[in-house]
């Protein structure tokens, strides 16, 4: 009785392998029993870590997801141990923890202790942003990352490249787990 295989659509510790498509996708056996699809954070931020260090080498970084907010989130303030989580999701940036910067180590092990992070939960129902600053091992250029990024959204099915000025709203109903926004590249 029971389910033989489970997928889990968030990060679980104690499954078999962590997967994000088009990443690390090629690692799912047969074998694995439980599969976490890890977090949307991580969707977001692995297909550009992947990249970036693939071609650049990352020495270590830090993400800051600026997260819609989720329906486990307060809609008015109410009382709750941790004053954070008290607080009105539709009416507060709310600092929040996330583990998708440690898991993009379970997804791209070799990034595995390099990256950290935090969230920031703000009040808009659709579409976060993931800031992502690195140390990296070679000299580059905002041009040289740019163009990286860019080519390889042109061979990917889930990291797309945008150049344009435009804002979360403008990406609502967008199936890529990943728009790098080139205009806001900095060396």
């Amino acid at each position: 009785a029971g389910a033989r295989k489970v997928i889990i659509s968030a990060p679980a510790s104690g499954a078999d392998a962590t997967i994000v498509y088009g990443v690390n996708h090629d690692t799912l056996r047969q074998s694995h029993q439980i599969i976490s699809s890890a977090s949307c954070t991580t969707n977001c931020l692995a297909p550009v870590a992947q990249v970036l260090h693939r071609e650049l080498g990352i020495e270590n970084g830090l993400m800051t997801t600026i997260h819609a907010y989720t329906n486990d989130q307060n809609l008015i303030d109410v009382y709750h141990t941790d004053p954070y989580r008290a607080r009105s999701a539709t009416q507060s940036m709310i600092p929040s923890k996330t583990g998708a910067a440690e898991a993009v180590g379970l997804v791209l092990p070799e990034l595995a202790g390099k990256l950290t992070g935090m969230a920031v939960r703000v009040p808009v129902i659709n579409v976060s942003l993931v800031d992502l600053t690195v140390t990296l091992k070679r000299e580059t250029t905002v041009d040289e990352v740019n163009a990286l990024l860019k080519e390889a959204s042109q061979h990917s099915k889930v990291l797309g490249y945008n150049a344009l000025p435009l804002v979360s709203h403008d990406f609502n109903h967008n199936p890529l787990s990943s728009i790098f926004d080139a205009q806001p590249t900095q060396k």
